[in-house]
Parts: C-alpha cells; structure tokens; sequence
C-alpha cells in the first residue's frame, strides 16, 4: 500500500475515535528513518495532551491497525503532540493561528522571498497576511507550501 493510501487508512480509522474523545487528528505520517518504519501520528485538544491521551489513543489504534492490517511491513506506532510548533495543514489551523507568530515558506518568491516568519495579522479570501518587523506581507494561501507555529526569540 502506498504512502498517501497508508495515511487515508490510518485517518479513516482514527477520526471517529478522536472525534468522540474531543481529540483533533493533527497529522499522520508513514516515514522510513535507517532501516525503520514510522507511523506517526500526531494528535492535540483544547489544553493540549499528556501522556495518558497518548497512551489511549495509541493502544486504541495499535488494536485497530492489527485487526485490519493496513501496513504489510513492520513500523512503529508512535502518537505524540504535534509540539510548540505545530504545523498548520488546513485552513482552518491558519484561522486559528491569527495573533500568533508564524513561519511560512511558499512554492515561489513573493516580493523575492520564499520564507516569512512573524505575527500571523490575518486570514481572510484566501490570503494570510504576516507582519515581520516592520514589513506586512501578504502571502496568497494558494502559494503557501508549509505552515507552522513559530517561537520567536
């Protein structure tokens, strides 16, 4: 099974149970490090989780993946946060994330740059616009090839 199909998969078997316990599926990834699969899978709420969130939904999905048996090669199953400075996938994330400080790269140069980091000003018909120092940058959401929350020192 491809890698985009694993991450369907995966998806698909952990939103209902996210979805009754108030978890938000963040992120799933299906990635090989050395000789090693990885199947991560990152997970937030209001508040943020602890280990004991972690621990369920990972022995909620360990016995899930082992009934249906998505991945023909050993991994291993890891559910964590996805950290201070979680990645902003979908739109709504980036609505989320206005007042906060944000770091964005973009499939090609808008006014020369390709990488932008500061306060996250808005979000509105599709466009995101950052303040850094004392530049605004408007940034079409379109363009946008990655997201995430930034801690700036």
């Amino acid at each position: 099974m491809s890698t985009p199909k694993i991450k369907s998969v995966v998806e698909e078997m952990a939103q209902p149970y996210l979805d009754e316990h108030g978890f938000e599926l963040v992120d799933v990834e299906y990635v090989k490090e050395g000789s090693n699969w990885f199947l991560r899978v990152f997970v937030d709420k209001d508040g943020g989780i602890d280990l004991d969130d972690c621990s369920m939904i990972s022995e909620y999905l360990g016995q899930k993946l082992d009934e249906n048996d998505p991945v023909s090669t050993a991994y291993f199953l890891e559910v964590s946060s996805p950290g201070a400075e979680r990645p902003l996938k979908k739109a709504e994330d980036v609505t989320k994330a206005v007042g906060k400080n944000v770091f964005v790269t973009t499939y090609e140069p808008i006014n020369g740059l390709k990488e932008f980091e500061g306060r996250l000003l808005s979000f509105e018909d599709g466009e995101l616009t950052v303040q850094s120092g004392q530049k605004k940058h408007v940034i079409p959401y379109d363009k946008v090839a990655g997201a995430r929350l930034a801690i700036i020192f």
